[in-house]
């Protein structure tokens, strides 16, 4: 069975993350096959390990390291987990976790490869497990998003310390953010208030779920960070400068690449309580994140 990802994600899966996007490292690797601008990755029907643990072994020379990347055991091929993973006490939890919402999207999966990359623990809420099982392998847990099931909250916030939300919905209803240390939403507020006319009524829904899902985390006491950015694009990362001036999120746009990669930065960057900045591609090179970052955070407090 095939899965299909982003070309993008390929760019993203090195050892390190120095230069943001490292592409050369799996150019040579066996089972990726480019089409039309997207990988095709094909695992051995003879393997049973996942996508991802191929990949590892591959790179770092067997299984033996697998458990120095802080790898599960492998879960059954439907995803699912122990019989005895409801009963896990709260008492016990170790939130080191960090949760992405909307793991089909491309941003989704960059984001998961750049956590990966960096030996996070990773939690994803995905529409098919068995097909995130087969595209991350072992690395990732998956999450049916079924907001019916009682249990959903629950397993989907277990373990958590930090979400990175890229779709707007998510902090507006699901309630109870009990727990979580962190939470980064990747919002596009911005570019839905500067529309107008037809394109206005057409993200007219997307529009009120961000507005909702900002108002949420002002309101949660949660430490926040926003991302407002302007209008994601399907360009390649990494070859643009970035613009943080006020304003620019509204007529400016960025690469989703880019977006994925500063949601990931954002994880070292816990504010006190609410960090909003723009960013959109541009001429500004940052060479340390962390302390871009930061300076932008003391001048949003000034």
């Amino acid at each position: 069975m095939a899965a299909t990802l982003p070309s993008t994600l390929l760019c993203q899966a090195s050892l390190s993350l120095p230069a943001h996007n490292p592409c050369k490292a799996l150019n040579s690797f066996p089972i990726f096959y480019a089409t039309e601008g997207r990988a095709l990755v094909r695992c051995s029907a003879k393997r049973k390990i996942g996508f991802f643990d191929q990949i590892l072994d591959y790179i770092e020379g067997g299984p033996k390291l697998r458990k120095w990347y802080g790898a599960p055991d492998l879960l059954p091929k439907d995803g699912s987990t122990t019989e005895g993973d409801d009963e896990f006490s709260e008492e016990e939890e170790v939130r080191d976790a960090v949760l992405v919402t909307d793991g089909d999207s491309d941003i989704g999966q960059i984001i998961i490869l750049s956590l990966i990359v960096k030996r996070a623990r990773v939690k994803a809420l995905v529409k098919d497990k068995r097909t995130a099982m087969e595209a991350f392998g072992t690395y990732v847990e998956s999450i049916s998003r079924d907001a019916s099931s009682k249990l959903f909250l629950k397993k989907a916030l277990r373990g958590v310390r930090t979400i990175i939300c890229s779709n707007e919905g998510f902090f507006s209803s699901v309630g109870s953010l009990k727990g979580v240390k962190h939470a980064i939403f990747l919002s596009q507020l911005s570019v839905y208030r500067g529309s107008s006319g037809i394109q206005a009524l057409m993200i007219n829904n997307a529009r009120k779920l961000a507005e909702q899902d900002e108002s949420t985390l002002a309101s949660s006491g949660i430490p926040h960070t926003i991302i407002r950015v302007g209008m994601l694009q399907n360009t390649p990362g990494g070859t643009l400068g970035f613009n943080f001036e006020k304003g620019c999120s509204e007529r400016g746009s960025l690469a989703k690449e880019d977006a994925a990669f500063i949601c990931v930065e954002a994880l070292d960057i816990v504010p006190q309580a609410r960090f909003v900045f723009e960013v959109v591609n541009g001429e500004e090179k940052v060479s340390n994140w962390k302390e871009c970052l930061a300076m932008l955070m003391e001048r949003a407090e000034q």
